[in-house]
Parts: structure tokens; C-alpha cells; sequence
């Protein structure tokens, strides 16, 4: 029994034959010329049609040591000028700062500002895109001196030289006004604290002249008391004497009473009137013992007993009962505490305040211009650019003529291996014929072989 079918074809060959390739490529140059033209003219129309953009910098470095020199000297505000270069430089990359410049110039900034955009908005468009913040590397060793960068990049339009100097001069003046407002409270401190001082050194004069009035209040009445006390006993003392006199005389009266010792006399005459010796004579007598009392006679004894009993005081008869009176009298007014309590101006008495005075002299009398403080030198100042950075329309045309000859060889090829699948197509389908087959004989059991097909 025999049967037919058909061949399957033969598939080509998966090798690329380069030569051909190029070939067919070159063929096709119009179509790559066609294609890169007409993209290169695209990148020139963007090229020419698009916004400028604009770049612009301005560098900042410490200021000058003489330039700080009479705030540094105040001994208040202490500011080095690298201290100076990052205050300003963290008033540039504020968001404050950026924000109030951005409100009190919005004529500078009109080409941020849309429909239906809050202040804010407009300001945030401006702030995240266009001002650039640059510091040195700390790791570079090969920086000379530190310094501050910043740069913006502007559409065509604005004036991005105002917009970045202004800035800068927006910062430096925001900056000394916090420095001046600084001073102005540190100076404020300080001289409430001297005050503080100063009250409290009054505080301490006051309470030790109160001390000290008290203490000679004190001393005199006990000085007073003393001698009053004093003055009491010479008296009863006196007394006593008197008393004591006249208790002596009446002795002594009575003893020479009895004697008929009427006028004064001595023992010797007294002997010697008992003798009946010559009156005429004279004696001259020597005892190294007291005459007894009533030697005095009668006459003298009653006459000083009778003084005795008149006596009212016996305040003279002692010496230092007039230097009590005197010490008494002085006693009656203190003069030192008379000065203590008649002192007007009791700020020159007190102590240790000489150089609180002296500071605080100083702190009232500091002028400090801070307007004329230069915080930072201004190394460049932004100025107009010559020619935009973006866009640059030479690259933009070549990359563009580039970008349309690699879509033109693209098409070129696509082109070729498209008609090269076409004609292999053809070739296979032509080459297709019917091939007849012969099935072997399985002896004798064909008709059981047919049945199985």
C-alpha cells in the first residue's frame, strides 16, 4: 500500500550576512538622512523655542579681623570671623530669611507667582529649585580659607543678579540687627545684675549701719548705767564718810570735854600746862604718829560737827564725781551715730563697689554702631552672565540630528529583514513537492494493517 505527504521546509539560515546588511543600509542613506533631518530640525525648533536659563554666583569669606575689632572689644559680643561667615550663612540657607526677602521684593519675583498659588506656594517653587547653598568640603585639605557659594539658576525675564545680591545684603542686615538686638539684651542683663549688686551691697551698708547705730546706742546705755550706778555709790560712800565723821567727832568732843581741851594743842603742851612751865617758851615737836582727834579741842571739833550736819552734798568733796558728770553730759548725745543718721548720698560709703560703678559706666555709655559691622567680605558679587546654560542649543541639535540617524538606520534595517523573511518565504514555498511511499508487506496480514490505519 502506498501513501503521500509533504516535506517540511527548510528554515534559513540564522546567520546575518553583514556585507548584505550594509549594503542594503546605504541604499536606504535617503531614508537615514530623511530621518535624522527631520529629528535635528525638532531639536532645533525646542533648541530655539525654549526658555532661556541663567546662572549666577556670588562667593563670601571671613571678614577681616579689624573689621570685628570694636565688638570683639566690648568684651559683650565676642564674634570671630569665621563665627561671622556661618551666621550668615545659616541666615542664607533659612527658611525665614528666604521667606521674608521673597515677601518684601514679590516684584522680583513674578515669574514664581500663578493663579490660584498662596504666597508660600509661589515661594516654595522658588526656594527648592532655583537658590543653591555651596560649603567647602571639610574633608579637601587643599581649601585655602573657608568660604560660602550660592548660586541661582533663573529663566529669562527675571533679574537674577538683584534677586541673589539683594539676598545676600537681606541676610548681612538681618544678621546685625540679631546682633544689635543681642548686645541690647546682654547689655540690659548686665546691668540689671550690677544693679542687683548694688542693691544688695546697699542692703548690706544699710544693715550694718543699723548694726552699728544699734551697737553705740547700746555702749552708751550701758556706759550711762555704769556710771550712774557709779555715781550712786560715791555718794552713799560719801555718806557714809560723813556719818562716820561725825560719829568720830562726838567721840572726840566728848574726850576732850573731859580733858578741858578747849582750843587746839598738842600732848607736849598739854604736858607741859599740867607743869605750869613758861608760856613764853617755844617747842618745836617731832612724832612720826597721828595726833589723836580731840588734841583738835572742843571749839574745833563741835564747829566742824556743825559744818557736818549743815552739808547738803557731798558731791565736791570727791573728784570723781565731776568726771562722772562730765562723762554723763558727753554721754547725752552720740555724734558719731548724729553723722551716721545725717548722711545723704550713702552710695559713696559703700564697699567694694568701685568697679561695679566703673562697668556700669561703661555698659551705659557703649556705642557699638552695629550698621557699620562688616560680618563677612563679599568675594564676588553675581554678576550678569554672558550667555544662558540652558539650553544649549549647538548639543541639543547634534544630539538630535544623532538620535535621528540611529531611528533611520532602525527603519533601514527593520526595512531589510523584512523584505529578506519576505523572499525567503517564497523560495520555501516553491520548493515544497509530493513524495509517494511505498509501505512494506507484513505477510500476509495487510488487510489487519489497513484495519489498524
Amino acid at each position: 500500500m502506498s501513501s503521500s505527504f509533504r516535506v517540511p521546509p527548510v528554515s534559513p539560515s540564522d546567520e546575518i550576512d553583514v556585507f548584505a546588511l550594509t549594503q542594503a543600509v546605504w541604499q536606504q542613506k535617503w531614508l537615514v538622512m530623511l530621518a535624522a533631518a527631520g529629528v535635528g530640525l525638532a531639536a532645533a525648533v525646542y533648541a530655539f523655542v525654549a526658555t532661556p536659563e541663567y546662572h549666577v554666583s556670588s562667593v563670601l569669606r571671613p571678614a577681616a579681623i579689624n573689621e570685628l575689632d570694636a565688638l570683639n572689644r566690648s568684651d559683650i559680643y565676642k564674634l570671630p570671623p569665621s563665627a561671622a561667615l556661618k551666621k550668615v550663612g545659616a541666615s542664607l540657607e533659612s527658611y525665614d530669611t528666604r521667606l521674608g526677602y521673597f515677601r518684601e521684593n514679590r516684584k522680583l519675583f513674578e515669574e514664581f507667582e500663578r493663579p490660584g498659588r498662596t504666597l508660600e506656594q509661589s515661594f516654595e517653587e522658588f526656594n527648592a529649585d532655583s537658590i543653591k547653598l555651596v560649603l567647602p568640603d571639610a574633608k579637601k585639605a587643599d581649601s585655602l580659607s573657608a568660604y560660602i557659594k550660592l548660586s541661582m539658576n533663573y529663566p529669562k525675564g527675571m533679574d537674577g543678579v538683584a534677586i541673589l545680591n539683594g539676598l545676600i545684603a537681606y541676610a548681612i542686615t538681618l544678621e546685625r540687627q540679631q546682633i544689635a538686638q543681642d548686645m541690647e539684651v546682654i547689655v540690659k542683663n548686665r546691668l540689671s545684675e550690677i544693679e542687683g549688686k548694688l542693691d544688695a551691697a546697699r542692703a548690706s551698708y544699710d544693715n550694718t549701719k543699723e548694726a552699728k547705730i544699734a551697737s553705740l546706742t547700746e555702749a552708751d546705755t550701758i556706759r550711762r548705767a555704769q556710771l550712774q550706778d557709779e555715781l550712786k555709790a560715791i555718794r552713799a560712800q560719801l555718806k557714809t564718810r560723813r556719818v562716820n565723821r561725825m560719829a568720830q567727832l562726838n567721840e572726840a568732843i566728848g574726850i576732850a570735854g573731859s580733858l578741858g581741851i578747849r582750843k587746839p594743842t598738842t600732848p607736849s603742851s598739854l604736858g607741859e600746862s599740867d607743869r605750869g612751865g613758861s608760856s613764853s617758851m617755844m617747842r618745836t615737836e617731832i612724832n612720826n604718829q597721828q595726833i589723836p582727834l580731840y588734841f583738835m579741842g572742843v571749839e574745833a571739833l563741835e564747829a566742824e560737827k556743825s559744818a557736818l550736819s549743815r552739808r547738803k552734798s557731798d558731791d565736791f568733796t570727791e573728784v570723781r564725781i565731776a568726771q562722772i558728770g562730765k562723762e554723763l553730759q558727753m554721754l547725752e548725745a552720740n555724734r558719731q551715730i548724729e553723722v551716721l543718721n545725717q548722711r545723704k548720698n550713702e552710695d559713696l560709703f559703700l564697699r567694694d563697689v568701685e568697679p561695679l560703678r566703673a562697668e556700669e559706666a561703661r555698659l551705659r555709655h557703649l556705642n557699638v554702631d552695629t550698621s557699620r559691622i562688616k560680618l563677612v567680605t563679599i568675594d564676588r558679587l553675581a554678576l550678569e552672565p554672558l550667555a544662558p546654560i540652558k539650553p544649549r542649543k549647538v548639543l541639543i541639535i547634534a544630539l538630535g540630528m544623532l538620535l535621528g540617524g540611529i531611528l533611520g538606520m532602525g527603519l533601514a534595517v527593520s526595512r531589510y529583514f523584512f523584505s529578506l523573511r519576505k523572499s525567503s518565504g517564497e523560495k520555501m514555498a516553491l520548493s515544497t513537492v509530493p513524495v509517494a511511499l511505498e509501505a512494506p508487506a507484513f505477510n500476509g496480514s495487510s488487510d489487519r494493517l489497513d484495519d489498524r490505519r
